[in-house]
């Protein structure tokens, strides 16, 4: 699946290229025009250079030096742009916390991150405080004079983003400049994005999707972005008002969808819809066709790797398929077809975690994504599940996505989550976790004898346990531990 016409000096030497210059740099280019709107509020290319110049400024006097560490624990917002484009200025690295976190959950990154302090909205300030932590209020961000531009090389750390945690704690996994660049100049060529651009801006900005590809991406492309929060009714006012792209992951779309399906509106015009952080079932692609005018472009990342494979601009765009890579990217599989992943996004480790460091990569470099893949013979990629999510039952080895995919298949079923709970007699029961569509009853019987028509029967589910929604983490991701905490009645 690698780029094959691509000799490997010459792939290096791409890499080289995307990965190119200071990413503080990049994204704080001089201009006129609008970039960034949220609200009636707005400002131009210059005013947001000048506010991170001396945010900068304000940071140093803080003590702030490069290398160091600010942790960002805000909801999305202008301010919250702000801090993060003046903590690169100042030659930092941003901490990037999720503002759902709660104390627990925050004391872990803010203690295993070791931040000179942290910039919070009011809500999280509280917590901070409470954990010792220096906090600086977002509403009063520092200022000072802008200083000298720091010499920064793209392996210069940029951010610390933590993992999903869906298997176990958060690590740190630490991106520089030149990931962060060749991430969004990949976009910019796969996904066609121009100065001519309006992002629809709804996505988590401490997330890689919308940071890396929402915010980097529209300064890079020199277009511009409205940050809206997300409800149906905010993304379509603004797409039928000049947004030309939007952004989102799965559950995002099942939202849209269903409000168009009461309020029909024609969206032909926008240029692109691309989906991602979670698998966008084949029902709801055909979803997004009818009412959106198009499917999504569904495209695959990981924390540690980015966004590195993307169905094409121009099609086909294959439901279960996430499909080529980005330039300068490599994908393999490896032993139990893992996706293996080498290329200019990829990070060089985890933050002070040497050995988690060393299990990721393969002797050559390939980072292993945890992620199990296959390869079509169009070479097109689709991911299968998690290795560590792998059902072994009487023996056999189950990938849950694969059971998923039959299942979403049935009208009864809105959603549905395949895990194995313990079973004396199996090792592992494959149970399936249903919300009701509401077009049809969840007859338990009815759905296994679905799935035994399609699948082998070791794969089917021994149990159908209906709920009335998925356990989600905040890019929308199942988690699956949770149900299998559950004690089926």
């Amino acid at each position: 699946m690698a780029r094959d016409v691509l000799r490997p000096t010459a792939l290096d030497e791409l890499r080289r290229k995307l990965r190119a210059g200071n990413l503080a740099e990049e994204l704080l280019k001089p201009g006129k025009e609008v970039v960034l709107r949220a609200g009636d509020r707005k400002l131009t290319r210059d005013e947001l250079r000048i506010e991170a110049e001396t945010v900068a400024g304000g940071l140093q006097a803080c003590g702030v030096k490069a290398g160091d560490r600010v942790a960002i624990y805000a909801a999305n917002s202008l301010e919250w742009v702000k801090a993060y484009l003046g903590v690169l200025r100042a030659g930092a690295s941003a901490v990037m916390m999720n503002p759902d976190y709660h104390s627990a959950e925050a004391e872990h990154i803010l203690r295993d991150s070791d931040p000179l302090l942290a910039i919070a909205d009011a809500p999280r300030a509280v917590i901070v405080n409470k954990l010792g932590v220096q906090v600086i209020a977002l509403a009063q961000l520092p200022r000072g004079d802008a200083p000298p531009m720091p010499r920064l090389s793209p392996e210069s750390p940029a951010a610390i983003l933590y993992t999903s945690g869906t298997t176990g704690r958060p690590k740190g996994a630490v991106l520089d400049h030149g990931n962060f660049l060749a991430q969004g100049r990949g976009a910019l060529e796969v996904w066609r994005w121009t100065a001519r651009d309006v992002l629809v801006h709804a996505l988590p900005l401490f997330h890689l999707h919308g940071l890396g590809m929402g915010l980097h991406g529209t300064l890079l492309s020199g277009g511009s972005a409205i940050l809206v929060p997300f409800t149906p009714e905010n993304v379509v006012q603004q797409l039928t008002h000049g947004g030309t792209m939007f952004f989102g992951v799965p559950s995002m779309y099942q939202r849209l969808c269903d409000w168009l399906d009461e309020h029909a509106t024609d969206l032909s015009h926008v240029r692109v819809f691309v989906c991602g952080s979670a698998p966008l079932p084949p029902a709801l692609f055909e979803r997004c066709e009818r009412l959106l005018g198009q499917p999504p472009i569904e495209r695959y990342g990981i924390t540690e790797g980015g966004i590195v494979v993307t169905n094409p601009y121009d099609g086909p765009r294959q439901p279960g398929r996430v499909g080529y890579p980005f330039p300068g990217v490599e994908v393999r599989l490896g032993e139990l077809d893992e996706v293996l992943l080498k290329g200019g996004q990829v990070f060089q480790g985890y933050w002070r975690n040497p050995n988690a460091t060393k299990e990721a990569f393969t002797p050559d470099g390939f980072f292993k994504t945890g992620d199990v893949g296959e390869i079509a013979e169009d070479r097109m990629l689709a991911i299968r599940g998690r290795i560590k999510e792998l059902i072994i039952t009487g023996g056999f080895n189950v990938y849950p996505r694969e059971v998923e995919l039959v299942l979403e298949a049935h009208p009864a079923v809105q959603e549905v989550a395949v895990a194995g709970l313990p079973s004396d007699k199996w090792g592992e029961q494959v149970t399936a976790f249903v919300v009701p569509s509401g077009s049809a009853p969840v007859i338990e019987s009815e759905l296994i004898a679905f799935a035994q028509e399609r699948l082998a029967s070791y794969k089917c589910p021994k149990r159908v346990i209906t709920i009335d929604k998925l356990p989600r983490n905040a890019m929308g991701k199942v988690q699956r531990s949770v149900l299998t905490a559950t004690k089926p009645s």
